[in-house]
């Protein structure tokens, strides 16, 4: 198949997760086509049968905000029709499912059909779809899709329940290439950390884009309180607002030195084996993709229990979950794994189980296959 994909190409879940979708289906033998304002950050460009359209947008003085979804559509319309896509695959529903509505409806006054197929991804939905402005505007591209995908059954749920759509949504989780996310041999593992730690040194990690969200003032808090009993160090991955009130909560506690904030990070699948723990006290997550990345890389995590994470970890057996703002109750759950090797060892070993046995690649990308079919044959089964 001939695939266009456009997502955000920033430090964000839906753009991780549309970015190996496409790794993946090339690496299958489809052509992919990432169509977006710039390239995806995961991309590196020499992957075989991927290629990358950049969406021009012209600053007029009479526009006060460049119109992005205009011209996205128009750029969607041109590879389409110069490259003979067979659909368009769009990450995020706003602005891409409506720009994707205009290529298609360009398109079918040349008699030429291009469906589209939309997968939400959590805020697209939680938040800005319940923005009162732009709901109706969400629900039409939702029923507009040829067909709608979401991570998990949470926010298929959460869709139905707030936007009650004519489309039908198909439950199709996020994914883990297991071949790349995996254990280190130890002394690869003891190598990549002592760039970090001291030997004997606990490491926990949180990667986040850093907004108000992933509540990152709550990892150093929850850290602060983990290095009072355990020697550790804590790796901070990524940007965003919310990185200098964590990194003045650090200094303010006197951990400053034990914290590490490393920003962003290409290398992600090198860097989350050398974990014990990752941290995630997300406010909402409608999934929980690092988290599936930590747990492919042996790697348990203390997280909160909301939106889709509990469809990923069972508590007690391969993470622990927690309330949101439970500081002390992560806290010491951390302490009491990392003070348990025998137990800790049976955390880490069901995580990369729960990986590999659910959310390999390999099991996920004949789901999308499968469903990219049904959407090009007209299969009524993809609306209700």
């Amino acid at each position: 198949m001939k695939i266009g994909i456009t997502c955000y190409p920033t430090y964000g879940g839906s753009g991780v997760v549309a970015t190996e979708l496409g790794i993946e289906l090339a690496a299958a033998g489809h052509q992919v086509h990432f169509i977006a304002y710039s390239q995806p950050f995961r991309l590196r460009g020499r992957e075989q049968d991927i290629a990358f359209h950049e969406v021009p947008v012209s600053n007029y003085p009479l526009f006060e905000y460049p119109p992005y979804d205009l011209a996205l559509a128009t750029r969607m319309a041109e590879v389409a029709a110069y490259y003979d896509l067979d659909l368009l695959h769009v990450h995020y529903a706003i602005p891409h499912s409506i720009s994707a509505y205009l290529a298609r409806e360009m398109l079918a006054r040349q008699n030429r059909r291009l469906p589209f197929i939309t997968t939400l991804h959590g805020t697209d939905i939680t938040l800005v779809g319940l923005d009162h402005s732009y709901l109706p505007i969400t629900r039409f591209g939702i029923d507009e899709s040829d067909g709608v995908t979401a991570i998990s059954g949470y926010l298929r749920d959460k869709t139905l329940q707030e936007f009650q759509p004519k489309r039908a949504i198909e439950v199709i989780p996020n994914f883990v290439n297991c071949d790349v996310y995996l254990p280190l041999g130890e002394p690869e593992r003891e190598a990549g950390r002592a760039r970090y730690a001291a030997p004997g040194e606990k490491i926990l990690m949180h990667l986040s884009n850093f907004r108000p969200v992933k509540r990152t003032a709550d990892v150093v808090r929850i850290f602060s309180r983990i290095a009072r009993e355990i020697p550790a160090r804590l790796l901070m991955i990524g940007d965003g607002p919310d990185r200098s009130a964590a990194e003045w909560i650090a200094h303010r506690k006197g951990i400053q030195d034990r914290v590490h904030f490393l920003g962003k990070q290409s290398n992600v699948s090198e860097i989350l084996p050398l974990a014990d723990l990752l941290l995630m006290p997300s406010e909402q997550e409608s999934f929980g993709l690092v988290t599936l990345e930590a747990m492919a890389c042996q790697v348990p995590s203390i997280a909160t229990g909301v939106g889709g994470v509990p469809e990923l970890i069972e508590d007690g057996v391969n993470g622990r979950l927690f309330p949101v703002g439970d500081v002390e109750g992560m806290a010491g759950a951390a302490v009491e794994l990392l003070s348990d090797p025998d137990r800790y060892s049976a955390m880490a070993d069901a995580a990369r189980r729960t990986a590999q046995s659910r959310y390999c690649a390999s099991k996920i990308l004949p789901l999308y296959e499968r469903f990219y079919e049904r959407v090009l044959s007209g299969d009524p089964t993809t609306a209700s």
